[in-house]
């Protein structure tokens, strides 16, 4: 986007609407009925809140999931920007974004958004101790100005508007903010859908909005229940308790009829990362070898019971573009396997299909000529030991795009020579180089083609096997309609999901 250019997007109305939840409804068929006749969702959520709701924490993407919170910006699903509680953005120079607040928006307490509110709001944010984890490393200010939000970085940055589509930076009113820093979100939103109560790491209850500024909620409310055991989830879908039910683990999905499990494919995937810097993986050949040596199509039946996807390379469907743009490729380098190459393996056990991979890595890539020794742990001790270079060569489940619906964040910590995240030790020029490019790109098909440019570069080092993408299994009721299976988890019950005859 030229600093001249005005972005200007239509009312997206009921489609920009976030998400809202409530205690479970006493009714035995799942959702029940307020007195007006109209139905309420009951949904079961995977985990508690974990900082008492907390926009500025990960709390806030339930509080998106519910429609109950609301962003200046929200994404589309190839994570370009578009209108919320902003109508229109222009980008002034280098640092400075101009965003106009919608007019007509009325808080859950009565309040009007305003421009002032809309900058106090990412002010706050700014301002947290610890700050959003959209905002690390980005120095940011905000002004009203008019009807205007004024929104200054310390350093040229094209993904300022997704910046501010992360949940972690909706506009609450005015009395959410403490004055000790704690942020209180009930009552307080301006989603189609008001949340009047929490019951601690029990439950939440949201009651439709009627002041809601675009098209009304169909359903009377969400009742929220935290069921963290995934066999208690998948039980509430099948007797009926819940209506919606998060992350049914692939052991239970099977137990439920097939009509009402819906697999949303994740930005996450599965990977093999190699040291390249020490040990037998600082050779090309080897790394090729062990490339080869990998049956994705055998540890995705097998551990993952075919619910998953075959990794073509670092990013799976869960964005869209990537393989309409990825060429194919061939490994560099020849596979060379010296004899009496042992290697190390390592993994976590928090996520329990990781051990199960690394039994059957072993078997294939000692098939080949490798010696392998395991060490598996959990992940808050093995995590320094894989950061430090301390394994040949180590299995992680990685989220591929993080707040801002971008993956150059991912790839660079991954994977750049000053990465902080680069368990692969990996540091090349040209991967360098690539990752500048599309660091700098604007959002938009030129940052599409670079980021695969980067993806494909990556690659052609033999640092990454990438073996799978995972999918979130969601579970809907016969009579749902209208539930978001979103592979960003920033939307779920919006003014449109509604009960029908089950």
């Amino acid at each position: 986007m030229s600093p001249s250019r005005t972005t200007r997007v239509l009312v997206l109305g009921a489609s920009v609407a976030l998400l809202t939840s409530g205690c479970f409804s006493s009714s035995p068929a799942g959702g029940g009925t307020d007195a007006a006749g109209d139905a309420r969702i009951s949904l079961a959520m995977l985990q508690p809140p974990r900082s008492g709701l907390n926009p500025l924490t990960d709390d806030a993407f339930k509080l998106s999931r519910w429609s109950t919170a609301e962003t200046l910006v929200v994404l589309d699903p190839d994570g370009d920007a578009q209108p919320a509680l902003a109508t229109e953005w222009t980008q002034i120079d280098d640092l400075t974004w101009r965003f106009t607040v919608r007019e007509g928006v009325e808080f859950h307490d009565g309040t009007e958004l305003t421009a002032e509110q809309a900058a106090a709001a990412l002010t706050a944010a700014d301002q947290a101790s610890p700050r959003p984890r959209i905002l690390d490393g980005v120095e940011l200010t905000a002004e009203a100005d008019g009807q205007d939000v004024v929104v200054t970085t310390g350093e040229a940055d094209p993904l300022v508007p997704q910046r501010l589509s992360s949940p972690q930076l909706a506009v609450l009113a005015a009395a959410a903010y403490g004055t000790d820093g704690r942020v209180d979100p009930v009552g307080h939103g301006t989603g189609p859908f008001e949340l009047v109560a929490v019951d601690g790491t029990s439950g939440a209850t949201l009651d439709r909005f009627d002041g809601y500024w675009g098209d009304p909620a169909a359903a009377a409310g969400i009742d929220v229940s935290f069921v963290p055991d995934g066999t208690a989830r998948a039980a509430s879908l099948r007797t009926g308790t819940a209506d919606i039910a998060e992350a049914v683990p692939v052991s239970q999905a099977g137990l439920i009829d097939e009509e009402l499990v819906h697999e949303v494919p994740m930005p996450r995937t599965n990977t093999l990362y190699l040291n390249t810097t020490s040990g037998p993986f600082a050779d090309p050949a080897v790394r090729a070898a062990a490339r080869a040596a990998v049956d994705l199509a055998v540890i995705v039946d097998t551990v993952y019971e075919g619910r998953a996807d075959i990794a073509e390379g670092l990013l799976g469907p869960a964005i869209p573009w990537a393989a309409e743009l990825r060429e194919d490729r061939a490994d560099p380098s020849a596979p060379a396997v010296p004899a009496g190459t042992t290697i190390t393996l390592g993994t976590f056990t928090d996520r329990a299909e990781l051990p199960e991979v690394a039994v059957l890595l072993e078997q294939q890539l000692e098939a080949v000529g490798f010696t392998v020794e395991q060490d598996v742990r959990e992940y808050a001790f093995i995590e320094a030991d894989a950061l430090a270079g301390a394994f040949d060569a180590f299995i992680l489940s990685r989220a591929t795009v993080l707040d801002s619906g971008d993956p150059v964040a991912y790839m660079y910590s991954d994977f750049a020579c000053e990465g902080s995240f680069n368990i692969a030790q990996l540091c090349d020029p040209a991967v360098d180089a690539a990752l500048e490019v599309a660091a700098a790109a604007e959002p938009g098909p030129q940052r599409q083609q670079a980021v695969i440019d980067a993806e494909r570069a990556i690659l052609d080092t033999g640092a990454a096997v990438p073996m799978l993408h995972e999918r979130v299994i969601q579970g809907e009721a016969a009579g749902v309609s209208g539930a978001v299976r979103d592979p960003r988890e920033r939307a779920l019950i919006t003014s449109e999901t509604t009960l029908g005859e089950g």
